[in-house]
């Protein structure tokens, strides 16, 4: 838990801290979120390469960045879901869903973007 009296960089470096801790339990528990960034190894290069413009290379590689941001998000409320309880509930479950589907969007939204930045040019 954060500390309420850490200020100035002491907070920020336990934040830092606390963030670390968030990325090595999500690549521990969460199968999708090791998924998202073994892809996001190679492309991030490889989107870095195909750009030719500043612009280009910021958008490939953001697109690709927004992945495992919302993993990361859609990780958190299936954490706090669970804790709530595991019996089923319809709120529970759409929760889930919505978080989902959410990931799934920002697939989808990389995809397209590669799509259209790359596909003109090899046309």
């Amino acid at each position: 838990m954060a500390n309420g009296t850490a200020t100035g960089w002491r907070r920020i470096v336990r934040a830092f801290g606390f963030s670390m801790q968030g990325f090595k339990t999500c690549y521990e528990l969460e199968e999708a979120f090791r998924q998202e960034v073994w892809v996001l190894i190679p492309l991030l290069p490889l989107g870095l390469w195909l750009g030719e413009t500043p612009l280009e290379r910021a958008v490939l590689t953001g697109s690709l960045l927004i992945v495992p941001i919302v993993e990361l998000l859609n990780s958190a409320i299936e954490a706090n879901v669970d804790r709530v309880g595991l019996e089923r509930h319809e709120l529970s479950g759409r929760a889930k869903d919505i978080a989902s589907a959410a990931v799934l969007l920002s697939i989808l939204f990389a995809a397209v973007v590669w799509g259209l930045i790359l596909i003109p040019k090899w046309l």
